[in-house]
Formats: structure tokens, sequence, C-alpha cells
């Protein structure tokens, strides 16, 4: 396989490529980002590009890549501003697509990272989603419009070319140990906030998973729809019992008004993530399970394994260094005849 990767700098791109480094049926790794891989790499290609990846189209028929792994769509929408995250995610998804299915192009597989969040939480939402059922309602922030604008091109796209596997992933909240989403800065408060009134039901993927079924799906031919998901869910309030935090409830009312309030104070909570918290969101991962992959942690683990890292963090004090990429060092060890190789 010849692989491309977009978001080469998340922890997700940044460590898929170390996987892929690994395996002899991939020969060439080629990673884009504007900022630098979280891991160390050996043959990995990083291309430093601007968010829309207008390159994107040169690179793919300079390197004759068939798979493409995208990685970087935008779900955090307190990391980036409404027109970054529109360019982001709508264009540079859309030039992603149309680099893949040009006229003579090589590719043969595209696989998408995308979020449950595309299905909001209100007070109409089912039990639970499955991949074919849609919103109760109209999307009401930025990002979840721009997800939804994703996965239509995606759709269409995957129409269109037949010919090529599209694979869309829905992965529902993350908890690892690397990680900085709305739900986990919530969790690091020392009092976690929770909606006066309302004790919805959550649904964890730990990040392990999140690697194995990008991996999966790239090594492997599944095309459609996705949830991703560990087995179970659990009361908002029995996570924050689980990572041992007292809680703090907001008004259900001018909820959104009360948490501005607390911006001074350096708390952020999107809306989004209020919705969530209120209304809570379950999905079915019968499909993916059919496929062939078993997440390894179920999502009450996910949380369990969450909170014991926290412990440890705390009793620690402090995180451990984070890996620092530098390209003259980094091309100095992969090409200097003075470096000895293994045989």
């Amino acid at each position: 396989m010849r692989v491309l990767i977009t978001g080469l700098g998340t922890l997700w791109g940044s460590h898929l490529a170390q996987q892929l480094e690994e395996r002899d049926d991939v020969e060439i790794v080629v990673g884009l980002d504007t900022s630098d891989p979280r891991v160390p790499l050996q043959r990995t290609e990083f291309v430093r590009a601007d968010t829309s990846y207008s390159l994107l189209h040169r690179i793919v028929e300079a390197t004759q890549i068939d798979t493409i792994l995208h990685t970087h769509l935008v779900i955090d929408s307190t990391t980036e501003s409404r027109r970054q995250m529109h360019e982001s995610n709508v264009i540079g998804t859309l030039n992603l697509l149309a680099a893949a299915g040009a006229p003579g192009s090589t590719v043969r597989r595209v696989v998408v990272k995308s979020s449950t969040m595309i299905y909001g939480a209100t007070h109409r939402d089912p039990m639970f989603f499955r991949e074919d059922m849609h919103r109760c309602g109209p999307a009401r922030t930025p990002v979840e419009r721009s997800l939804l604008e994703v996965e239509s091109f995606v759709s269409d796209f995957a129409t269109d070319n037949p010919d090529i596997d599209v694979t869309l992933l829905r992965f529902a909240n993350v908890f690892g140990d690397d990680l900085d989403t709305p739900l986990i800065r919530c969790l690091r408060l020392p009092l976690v906030p929770y909606v006066f009134g309302f004790d919805p039901r959550v649904q964890f993927v730990h990040q392990t998973d999140v690697v194995g079924a990008l991996l999966y799906a790239v090594t492997h031919s599944i095309p459609g729809v996705y949830n991703v998901a560990g087995a179970g869910s659990q009361p908002w309030s029995e996570v924050c019992a689980v990572v041992g935090k007292d809680r703090w409830p907001i008004p259900p009312v001018f909820t959104g008004i009360a948490i501005d309030a607390l911006r001074p104070l350096g708390i952020r909570i999107p809306p989004e993530t209020i919705d969530l918290l209120r209304f809570g969101r379950v999905v079915d991962t019968t499909a993916i399970t059919r496929s062939g992959y078993h997440c390894r942690f179920t999502s009450p683990e996910a949380v369990e394994a969450f909170a014991q890292n926290e412990r440890l963090r705390r009793a620690l004090g402090g995180d451990e260094p984070e890996y620092r990429y530098e390209r003259d060092v980094e091309q100095f060890f992969r090409q200097s005849s003075a470096v000895v190789r293994p045989d």
C-alpha cells in the first residue's frame, strides 16, 4: 500500500503512521498537516500543508497514492474559529475528494474519521442511533453543520466512484491518556458540571480503539458508514463518580449565559457539549462488529482507564515531556552515512 494521512500532527495521524510503518505491506506513508508529528517516525514523509490541502492533488499524483486516511476533521469547536473550522473540515475534505476522484487517480480506498456528534442530542432522540438514522432536528452549531456537510460530500463521492472503497467511521466521545477534549476538560475541573435535573446516558470509545478501528479500515475492505464506540453506556453522574469528582449544577434555563459567565475563569464548554450533558447520546455498534473489528475496551472500561490515568497523573505531579519534531534532526538520522544502521 501507498498511504497518505491527513492530520499527521494529530494524535490519530501520528500513531497511525507509526503503526503503518511497521507493516511489510505498506510501501510508503506520506503525512500532511500544519503541525509537527507527535511521535518519532522512521520512514513517513512529512509535508507541511495548509488546512485546505490545496496541494493534495499534486502529492497524490506524484506519489501514486492508493489509500487516503482523512483524520483531520475538527470536532472541538473551542480550538478554532468558525472560518478556520470550515476551511479545515469542508474545504479540506472537498480538495481531498477531488484529488482522490481525479481522472487517472490511483486512489482505491478512502477512510474518513468522523464523529457521532452528527446525530445531535435532543429530547426527541431514540434510545440509540443506527448508521441509517438521522438527527431529530437541524444542526445548531457550526461544527455540527460542517460535519454534516463533510458526510454529504463523502456520500456523494462514494456514489459517484463505485470503484473506490469509501469508509466513514463515526466515533463516540473519546477517552484516553493523551487527549484534551471538552468532556475531559470538564472532568478535570475541581467540580464537574452537570445540567440540573438531567442525568443523561453517555458512551465512550478508548483512544486505542480509535487507532485500531482506523487501521482496520485501512487494511480491510469494509466500505460504508460505521458507528464506533465501546459496548455499554453510563449516566453522567456515574462517570463523575468513577473519576472521583463531585459535581456542580448548571441551570437548565439560560444555560448558555451561565456558561459564558465562566469564560473569564478559563472554563469553556461548547454548546454541543452542553446538549450532550442535557440529553446524552448512545449509538448502535452492530455494523462495525459484524465487519470484523471488536473494540478492546467497553465504554465503562474506557472511563475506568481514564480515571486510573488521572489518579496516576495527579500522584506523579505532572506529565511526561512531549516528543518534539525537529526536521533537520530527523533528516540527519534518516539520511546521514554516519548513522550505523542495523543489518
